[in-house]
């Protein structure tokens, strides 16, 4: 589609629901670019379709090569919050023809695939941050004094 068509579809969209910001479309579309050039290609025809998973997977290592320790908070600032907004964002595009998707394709797809802490914020958090061990207590141990022990 012409970028004249893009842009005439996304102010439809985004009138249509307001919860993203132009932005946030864009953005998306920069994301599953990234996707597509990082995807092994078949050696002979077309490129092959990109599951949600996959796309979500690009999408957080494209926001942390753009956006680094402040991914989490840009992403805020566009109103996603949560994979599920990613769905939202690629179910929008492709009511509107901007994307494509197969009969096997839902936004369920989309659904609980990455916690924002472990994709955005704890790349940036020192190791013991990340993986903090279980503090294990110390069993108390009570003596018994010599009377106790020779009753």
């Amino acid at each position: 589609m012409q970028k004249h068509g893009f842009e005439e579809s996304l102010k439809q969209i985004i009138a249509e629901d307001t919860r993203y910001p132009k932005e946030a479309y864009v953005f998306l579309r920069l994301a599953l670019n990234f996707t597509i050039k990082t995807m092994q290609k078949p050696s002979t025809g077309p490129a092959r379709h990109i599951t949600g998973q996959e796309l979500l997977e690009g999408i957080r290592r494209y926001t942390l090569q753009e956006f680094g320790p402040i991914s989490r908070t840009v992403l805020a600032e566009w109103g996603i919050t949560r994979t599920e907004d990613f769905g939202s964002l690629v179910f929008n595009l492709v009511r509107h023809g901007l994307l494509g998707k197969t009969d096997q394709d839902k936004i369920e797809d989309f659904s609980s695939g990455y916690s924002f802490q472990e994709a955005f914020t704890n790349p940036f958090l020192p190791a013991s941050a990340r993986n903090p061990k279980p503090v294990v207590k110390a069993k108390k141990t009570v003596r018994k004094s010599k009377k106790e022990v020779s009753s």
